[in-house]
């Protein structure tokens, strides 16, 4: 199925706020908050590696969703790693690799490394968003791909790409094929493709109240009469 995408001027948008700005715009889209399933990754996401280029600005996606076995002898492929390389490198948009290790045990062994970000990076990923370990991070940097996961180890066994295209859950949250990711150091915020420019200009409406009570606050001399004023008529 091709790969649903918005003009790219709404992905840059997105990727000038940070993903909890885009969890409060996207509350707003909906009307108010949704489950944290659907909405933001859980704590056990780590940002090993982000903002590669210093810019501050938050990478941006659409997921390639695939699902790993690195301990034991694989069972067949459902589809193959080639053919999920391709969704990758014929996407034209830029993409976030997401992987789900559904080994059992599940997050033991590594299912990303330096030799894979490279392939990925060099086919046009941005980042790649995984629930289980990387290993090689230091080799992943320097590949350019930024890089969340929920853990490090050393190795893996016998090792299998099982499924692509498929739901997945990384560190509590649902990402479906072709989701727009908002990644940085808090972690991963989801924005479905259908509410991306509605969740952007809300990001904006965020980001203007939010300066108002930043400079409310931080102006010199606040008083108590400042705080009373607040509570009676909040930031005009």
């Amino acid at each position: 199925m091709p790969l649903k995408t918005v003009a790219p001027e709404i992905l840059e948008g997105l990727a000038e706020f940070d993903s909890a700005t885009v969890q409060n715009a996207a509350a707003i889209v909906y009307g108010g908050y949704i489950s944290e399933h659907i909405d933001y990754s859980g704590p056990d996401l780590n940002p090993y590696l982000y903002d590669l280029d210093g810019s501050g600005r938050a990478t941006v996606g659409y997921a390639m969703t695939s699902t790993w076995t690195p301990l034991h002898e694989p069972v067949p492929e459902v589809s193959g790693r080639h053919d999920y390389m391709d969704s990758i490198a014929y996407a034209n948009a830029p993409t976030i690799v997401v992987q789900q290790d559904i080994d059992l045990p599940p997050r033991r062994g590594a299912i990303i490394g330096d030799g894979m970000a490279y392939q990925m990076v060099a086919l046009g990923a941005v980042g790649a968003v995984t629930d289980g370990n990387a290993r090689d991070v230091p080799g992943i940097k320097k590949a350019g791909l930024a890089l969340w996961a929920t853990g490090r180890v050393p190795g893996h066994g016998p090792f299998n790409m099982i499924d692509h295209g498929v739901p997945v859950e990384v560190a509590g949250l649902r990402i479906l094929p072709g989701d727009i990711l908002v990644c940085d150091g808090d972690g991963v915020t989801r924005v479905p493709v259908d509410q991306a420019e509605d969740i952007l200009k809300q990001g904006h409406e965020v980001r203007e109240r939010e300066g108002k009570t930043f400079a409310y606050f931080s102006k010199p001399g606040f008083t108590l009469d400042d705080w009373e004023n607040y509570k009676a008529n909040g930031v005009g």
